[in-house]
């Protein structure tokens, strides 16, 4: 069943997954995005440094954005997982580069991932209005 309210935007390089969810859902003005980690656009997770596999993640979701019509500036919070403790401190410098002050809203979550995964996030974006 659709709804009229609810769209799927999907471009031909946005991450997909054999798994069953969207890669992002927008309703009215509103972008959910769901859970981007280090994959490639097949869904074939790329093992790297928590640097490599931060960057990627948060790539995906630049792509997911783009898809949906908006970006990373316009993200109104994102929902953090990061395997490792050890690697908060780089996290925060990384997050820095990509979410300047006034950054989102924001949850982190630590050692939650499975061994294959060093980092995954989701994210809430504003659609960016056109004229």
């Amino acid at each position: 069943m659709t709804n009229p309210l609810v769209s799927y935007p999907q471009l031909k390089d946005t991450p997909t997954s054999h798994l069953p969810f969207s890669p992002c859902v927008v309703v009215g003005d509103l972008i959910f995005i769901s859970g981007q980690a280090s994959v490639d656009k097949a869904g074939n997770i790329i093992t790297d440094t928590f640097e490599g596999e931060f960057r990627r993640s948060i790539e995906n979701v630049r792509l997911v954005l783009e898809a949906a019509g908006s970006d990373l500036a316009h993200v109104v919070q994102t929902r953090n997982y990061v395997r490792d403790a050890a690697n908060l401190p780089l996290y925060n410098q990384l997050y820095r580069e990509y979410f300047p002050h006034p950054a989102p809203a924001r949850t982190t979550i630590t050692d939650c991932l499975p061994p294959d995964l060093k980092y995954e996030v989701e994210a809430v974006a504003v659609a960016v209005r056109r004229a």
